[in-house]
């Protein structure tokens, strides 16, 4: 076989459908414009983290809404929720504590820096 007609034929197997390359073109489009709403959609309603004070307004200003609560209403929900929290901090500070010591000191480092990714 010379080089020749292999040339060909590679050139051959390469050359695309026409019907094909827009198909995989416009797939390629979708994709990317489905990632691009996704990253955008992430980033313009990104919600503050739920244990932090923005965070608990939200929640409350939505429970509040949601459930049409009178002002009397909202007050003691504010302040059920509002112990609900504390204990929700007391807890995961306890928890903290407890982990720490069950490790040794470069365990602990690298705990550290996993809970303050996980704030990010």
């Amino acid at each position: 076989m010379s080089s020749v007609n292999l040339l060909e034929k590679t050139a051959a197997s390469r050359s695309t459908n026409p019907k094909m390359a827009a198909v995989l073109t416009l797939a390629l489009v979708f994709l990317c414009g489905a990632a691009a709403g996704a990253v955008a959609h992430n980033l313009m309603h990104h919600q503050p983290a739920f244990d932090t004070a923005p965070g608990r307004s939200l929640y409350f200003e939505k429970l509040e809404k949601e459930l049409d609560l009178t002002p009397q209403q909202a007050e003691q929900v504010r302040s059920i929720l509002g112990d609900m929290w504390q204990y929700y901090r007391t807890v995961l500070s306890e928890s903290k504590e407890r982990v720490e010591l069950v490790l040794n000191d470069e365990q602990r480092k690298k705990f550290e820096r996993i809970l303050q990714d996980q704030k990010h």
